[in-house]
């Protein structure tokens, strides 16, 4: 491929010229007719000037070009007037014979000779100047329209597409940069693989996919694989947001369409991405009336993606979160072939995904296990966070590398807030938290269902917590059971069954804790099948799955009544259950709330040992 084909082209802004010239014309303006300065002139007739003449109201008067200016007088105020010149052969006379609120009590006049211009300067003001001005703003306005003409863009819509082009060599992302997403990457190195040897694929007869749509939650990757994938292609990368194409006027993102393909088709073999596609690609309306410029747009992508050729070595590969939005026919076989899903790394690949990042900061002997399994269902862009987190906080402790507490406080921070050091909580206040978090740990290792206790602590967050008790599993758990779930719903109800068992008193300090255990006994009952009434029977359906997902429930209104009667139960069980685990044991509890409560925090083999110590003696 030649060098210069994979330059940029230069865009041309068709705006420019058109505001030069008017610079020019205001420029020039100010420069000929300056603006006057001074008192605002009032315009009378002659009558009024005669009589306020008579009045000796009247300080001076000018003639000048058949129009008289004089000024009165008038409530300690001078006014400005102007009327035009009558044929008076009296007014001379009368001037010099009326009275004046000047010192001397005598109306001051002159009269201005005009000075004529000369014919030549006359003729260049009134002809010469005006087309040159004309003939610069035309000769701007057709540079324009002659460059959009080059560009193949359109005057009345400025379809330029605005992606902006990345030559192979611009691009240094590889695969190598990408962790956690093996089997994305697994399918999209057979892209690569096309365009580096077309030859063996078009032996056998198999055609380049069109398309890939990567699919997966904010923050795994989408992007940064994309760029991957031409990176390793080595071959230019068109890389444009999908609401680039949306615009106000019609036609304009169409416009846009046909600009970057035809782009891309000079520039093959190359890669076209188009990120947040559900920009443009959103189902279309099934009513009349649909010609809006969104849906002209659509329509124009699926027609560029069907006159296509896959011999040609153009790869278009599109990301969004929000996959059941897309129009069918965007999605059919033709135009996006492949539907690569890039889903929260697991275990292994939070592993991998730090592994990478560490290796850009300087660290010390990094427990890589604990961190990820500290950071359950975080995506790529969150651990790449809490890595630079890390690397912030090692500079303002003064070291000059991380460490795997600056990871672990990292982590924190990302979870429940940085600490909140002005919070001081009352004694009282103090010793009802350590309880409440006691609680939770308690109820929690209590169980044999449940994670281990990592930290329990009682510092304030900016998040609004109070204290907080971590868990960290000893490795990934891919299938929960009911026991599971509900063990967990009874962990969350150990705070406040801590409070009600200890002090006889509740709190808003559960407040977290009522959403949560609220939350997973609704999805018990609606989703997971997991309810003796109901059985499998689906109550309820979640679009918007890679955005948090939004709930609807799809049964009768009496169902539903009876739904929040199931979900109450679930949580009451719950409740019971801990309250009684609670009442077992309050050595336990009153020995670690008040060794939690002189160290604010404390790690969960501390706490463990003063459950065993405790244990031990029953």
């Amino acid at each position: 491929m030649k060098k210069e084909q994979n330059q940029p082209p230069k865009r041309v802004n068709p705006y420019t010229g058109f505001l030069g010239s008017i610079l020019i014309l205001l420029l020039l303006n100010g420069l000929i007719m300056p603006s006057l300065s001074g008192n605002r002139i009032v315009t009378t007739d002659y009558g009024t000037f005669v009589e306020k003449v008579d009045s000796g109201l009247v300080k001076e008067v000018a003639i000048k070009s058949n129009q008289i200016y004089f000024i009165t007088q008038e409530k300690d105020k001078e006014i400005t007037y102007q009327t035009g010149e009558a044929n008076d052969p009296q007014l001379v006379d009368r001037l010099l014979h009326a009275s004046s609120p000047n010192d001397n009590g005598k109306i001051e006049f002159t009269q201005i000779v005009p000075r004529e211009n000369s014919p030549l300067l006359d003729f260049l003001l009134m002809w010469i100047l005006p087309g040159l001005l004309f003939y610069i703003l035309w000769r701007q306005i057709g540079k324009s329209l002659q460059n959009r003409m080059k560009s193949g863009g359109n005057f009345m819509s400025f379809g330029n597409s605005g992606a902006k082009i990345y030559a192979e060599s611009d691009i240094k992302t590889t695969f190598a940069d990408v962790a956690g997403q093996e089997e994305a990457k697994e399918m999209l190195a057979e892209i690569v693989d096309f365009l580096h040897n077309p030859g063996k694929y078009a032996e056998i007869g198999a055609t380049l996919p069109k398309g890939a749509l990567l699919v997966g939650p904010p923050g795994t990757g989408k992007t940064l694989i994309a760029r991957a994938v031409a990176g390793e292609a080595k071959v230019p990368f068109f890389a444009i947001s999908g609401s680039e194409f949306v615009q106000m006027f019609v036609g304009m993102g169409a416009a846009k369409v046909r600009d970057l393909f035809k782009q891309a088709g000079e520039k093959a073999p190359c890669i076209i991405f188009i990120d947040e596609i559900d920009a443009i690609g959103k189902r279309r309306d099934t009513g009349l009336g649909g010609n809006d410029e969104r849906e002209q747009t659509l329509n124009q992508l699926l027609t560029e993606m069907d006159g296509f050729d896959g011999r040609k070595g153009v790869v278009i590969l599109a990301a969004t979160n929000r996959p059941d939005s897309l129009d069918k026919a965007l999605l059919r076989p033709g135009r996006f072939d492949r539907r690569v899903q890039m889903e929260l790394p697991d275990l292994e690949g939070r592993k991998a995904i730090l592994e990478v990042h560490l290796k850009k900061v300087r660290h010390g002997n990094i427990d890589v296990d604990l961190v990820a399994r500290a950071t359950a269902g975080s995506s790529g862009a969150e651990l790449a966070n809490i890595v630079n987190e890390a690397a912030l906080r090692a500079v303002r402790m003064g070291r000059k590398q991380i460490t795997t507490a600056d990871l672990e406080e990292s982590v924190e921070t990302v979870i429940a807030g940085a600490q909140k050091k002005n919070k001081i909580l009352s004694d009282d206040e103090k010793k009802i938290v350590a309880y409440h978090e006691i609680g939770h740990a308690l109820v929690a290792a209590l169980q044999t269902h449940s994670a281990p206790i990592h930290k329990i602590t009682i510092i304030p967050r900016t998040s609004g917590a109070l204290g907080y008790t971590m868990q960290v599993d000893r490795g990934e758990q891919s299938l929960l059971s009911r026991e599971d779930l509900f063990n967990r719903i009874v962990t969350l109800t150990g705070g406040r069954s801590a409070e009600e068992v200890m002090f006889g008193i509740v709190t808003t300090g559960a407040s977290n804790d009522i959403e949560q255990a609220t939350k997973l006994a609704r999805a018990m009952v609606t989703r997971y099948g997991m309810s003796d009434r109901y059985d499998m029977m689906e109550l309820e359906t979640t679009s918007n799955a890679y955005l948090g997902g939004d709930n609807s429930l799809i049964c009768s209104p009496s169902t539903a009544a009876d739904l929040d009667k199931e979900v109450l139960h679930l949580i009451t069980s719950a409740h019971e259950k801990a309250k009684e685990m609670i009442k077992s044991h309050t050595e336990i509890m009153h020995r670690a709330a008040a060794y939690l409560t002189e160290r604010e925090t404390i790690t969960g083999d501390e706490f463990m040992k003063i459950v065993e110590e405790c244990t031990a003696k029953d």
